[in-house]
C-alpha cells in the first residue's frame, strides 16, 4: 500500500507556524515511507477566503522547500462529490434531511439548506476519496475525530488513521497568533530569517507529542548558521549585493542585517570623521595602494594588524569606508572593497 497524506490548509494568507510545521511533517512522514504528498486546499467557507491567499500558501511552501505531488485539489471544485455523499449518508440512515433541505448528522450540519457543503463533511470525503491513508493534523483537530469516523462510515468508508501534533504557542503559553508576532512564515521571512533556518526548526519540531513554545532564540542561532553554509553566490543574492560583497556580509546574523550590510558597503553616507584621521588614512592608502586590487581575507586582516600596530584609528577608518561606526569587521569590508574604491573613498574622507 502506498502512504498517502495530504496537507489542507484554508486559503486566508501565509501559513501560520503551526501549519507549516503540519506541511513539513506530512512531506518528511511521506517522503521516508516513499509515499505521497496531496495538497488540499480548503475553501468551502467563501468567508474565510483571502484574495491571493492559495498563492501566498504556494510561496511560502516553495520556499520551505515543501514540494507536494499532487494538487493543489480544491474544495470549492468538488461540489457535486459532496453532494453525491450526503445523498450516501441520508440512504445509509446515518444523516437526516430538515425541513430547509439541510442535510445532518446529529447536531452537525453536512449540507446546508442552499446545497453548500461544510468542512466536516468535505474533509472526510476528500480523504476518502483521494485515498489518504494517514492524516496529520494539529491537536486541535482532535475534537474533531469521533465525528470524522461517524461521518466516513455514513457515506461508506472508514477514516484514515490520524495522528495528531502539539500546536505551537506563544511565550504566553497560547496558540500562537498575530498579537504574539513571528506567527506566520511571511513574518519570518520577512524578519530575515533564511528559508533553511525555519525548515530546519521545523524538522527539529518533528511531531511533537505536546504543544511546544516558539523557540525565536533557536531560530535566530539556526539563522546563523544558514547563513554560514550559503555560498557566496548565494549570499550576495539574498541580500541584493554584488557576489563580491558577499566576505562583509558573512557576520550577519540575518538577511535583513546582511541587506544592510550591503547598503554600508555599496552606498556608504558621508560622515565627519575626527580631525586627527589624517595620519591613519595616509597609511591605509600607503598600504591598501601597494596591495592587489582584491584582497583575501588574510590580506586585509594583515592591514588591520598592521595599522592597529601604529596605533590607527580604526573607527575613523570605518566611517569613511562606510559611513558608519558599526556593521561588518573591518576586514571584511576590506575584502569587499576593490583597491580603487577603498582609496576613493579614503581620499574623499
Amino acid at each position: 500500500m502506498t502512504v498517502r497524506v495530504r496537507f489542507a490548509p484554508s486559503p486566508t494568507g501565509s501559513l501560520h507556524v503551526g501549519n507549516a510545521l503540519t506541511a513539513v511533517a506530512n512531506r518528511r512522514f511521506a517522503d521516508e515511507r516513499g509515499g505521497v504528498l496531496v495538497l488540499r486546499i480548503d475553501d468551502t467557507d467563501p468567508a474565510r477566503v483571502v484574495e491571493g491567499g492559495e498563492e501566498a500558501i504556494l510561496e511560502d511552501l516553495a520556499w520551505l522547500g515543501v514540494a507536494f505531488d499532487e494538487g493543489p485539489v480544491r474544495q470549492s471544485e468538488r461540489g457535486e462529490l459532496y453532494a453525491e455523499a450526503a445523498t450516501r449518508a441520508l440512504e445509509s440512515g446515518g444523516a437526516v434531511r430538515d425541513e430547509d433541505g439541510a442535510v445532518r448528522l446529529g447536531q452537525t450540519t453536512l449540507l446546508r439548506a442552499d446545497g453548500s457543503t461544510t468542512y466536516q463533511l468535505a474533509s472526510v470525503v476528500d480523504d476518502l476519496d483521494l485515498a489518504i491513508t494517514h492524516v496529520i493534523r494539529g491537536s486541535d483537530h482532535r475534537p474533531n475525530h469521533e465525528l470524522h469516523r461517524r461521518i466516513a462510515r455514513a457515506v461508506g468508508g472508514e477514516l484514515p488513521e490520524v495522528i495528531h501534533h502539539g500546536l505551537v504557542l506563544g511565550e504566553d503559553g497560547k496558540k500562537l497568533s498575530k498579537r504574539h508576532g513571528h506567527s506566520s512564515i511571511a513574518e519570518l521571512r520577512e524578519e530575515g530569517l533564511p528559508a533553511g533556518a525555519v525548515r530546519a526548526y521545523l524538522d527539529e519540531l518533528g511531531l511533537p507529542e505536546h504543544d511546544v513554545h516558539l523557540d525565536l532564540a533557536r531560530l535566530r542561532r539556526l539563522a546563523i548558521d544558514a547563513i554560514s553554509a550559503m555560498s557566496d553566490e548565494e549570499l550576495a543574492a539574498a541580500a541584493g549585493a554584488p557576489v563580491e560583497a558577499a566576505p562583509a556580509l558573512r557576520g550577519a546574523r540575518s538577511l535583513v542585517e546582511a541587506r544592510e550590510y550591503a547598503r554600508l558597503v555599496l552606498s556608504p553616507e558621508p560622515a565627519e570623521l575626527p580631525d586627527d584621521a589624517g595620519p591613519t588614512l595616509e597609511r591605509f592608502v600607503e598600504l591598501r595602494g601597494g596591495a592587489p586590487e582584491r584582497l583575501t581575507t588574510d590580506e586585509a586582516r594583515a592591514i588591520v594588524r598592521e595599522l592597529k600596530a601604529v596605533g590607527g584609528d580604526l573607527r575613523a577608518l570605518r566611517l569613511a569606508l562606510t559611513g558608519a561606526a558599526t556593521g561588518p569587521e573591518l576586514a571584511a569590508i576590506l575584502a569587499a572593497l576593490s583597491r580603487d574604491e577603498a582609496l576613493v573613498r579614503a581620499a574623499r574622507a
